[in-house]
């Protein structure tokens, strides 16, 4: 009997100590001897991430704009989507940096390659990305008691919203992510995934750039049935820039629709509720086809 025990804990013991190994968005293989402890996220939407899949205590730094949730603009900020301190960097001494590619030039990310830290990229493509990703950086901290019921409810969210607008009739949009200029987003952005998914067609999908620049005159060729902005300060053009244009059929139904562009342009968890609210918001444009 005690042999069989010393046996079982041994088995334990290494199993403790068992080499922790994700992929990324990449497909990259990550490798942790341990969970992690010190934690930088280089993007917004990976800080939300983090604090969804329990990282809170975990995170030591982040960068510009992470300000969700509210504990995260209290953190140490190592730079912005334009470039980081790498020496600042390297000074927190992380065991584990996740990153945007987008967001990152590629001699950066060479340098925290250089630097020996394990990276995890962080891509969401799709929406369901975004609750692997939850997983995946809650195995990384040993945080899964959080981050697997977090992934499991976004995944009932999206399931609830899959069988719900199945069927709607499609609705051709554009998403106005900027006015100055005026740019949007293709097909293979995240939130063309949450257009696809309420029943929109973004009307500017089939560009090959993933955040093209488009003139007023492309869009009113278009002819989108609904226009949707970010919201940004009051002083911001935004939706405003259309009504002008009474024969456009969005402005002549009165489809002008803001949503809080920080739910659709950050691929973290409120996405999901950005999803929601769009979903929501083309069920009205349907419904004013038959309007008086």
């Amino acid at each position: 009997m005690k042999k069989l025990f010393a046996a079982f804990a041994g088995m334990i013991a290494l199993n403790a100590g068992a080499a922790i190994t994700v992929h990324d968005d990449d497909g990259k293989p990550v490798t942790l001897q341990k969970p992690a402890q010190r934690v930088i996220a280089l993007a917004p939407h990976v800080t939300e991430m983090l604090y969804a899949a329990g990282g809170a205590e975990r995170l030591i730094a982040a960068v510009a704009y992470s300000d969700y949730p509210e504990a995260a603009k209290r953190l140490p900020q190592v730079g912005s989507h334009s470039g980081f301190d790498m020496e600042r960097v390297a000074s927190l001494k992380p065991d584990l940096i996740v990153v945007w590619m987008h967001g990152s030039s590629e001699r950066q990310i060479d340098q925290i390659r250089a630097l020996g830290i394990p990276m995890f990229h962080s891509e969401p493509r799709k929406l369901d990305d975004i609750a692997s990703n939850l997983t995946r950086l809650g195995k990384l901290m040993g945080t899964e008691a959080v981050a697997d019921p977090a992934a499991a409810d976004l995944r009932k969210r999206l399931g609830a919203m899959q069988l719900k607008y199945a069927k709607r009739a499609p609705v051709r949009m554009f998403y106005q992510v900027w006015d100055k200029p005026l740019y949007t987003l293709n097909d293979g952005h995240i939130l063309s995934d949450a257009m696809r998914l309420c029943g929109g067609e973004n009307v500017f999908g089939k560009l090959k750039v993933t955040a093209p620049v488009v003139t007023v005159e492309a869009v009113l060729q278009e002819d989108p049935e609904a226009l949707f902005s970010g919201e940004r300060s009051p002083t911001d053009v935004g939706l405003n820039l259309w009504k002008p244009y009474i024969t456009m059929t969005a402005v002549k139904r009165g489809n002008l629709f803001s949503i809080d562009g920080n739910l659709l342009n950050r691929s973290g968890p409120r996405m999901i509720a950005g999803a929601e609210i769009l979903c929501e918001k083309l069920d009205i444009v349907r419904q004013r086809r038959t309007s008086p």
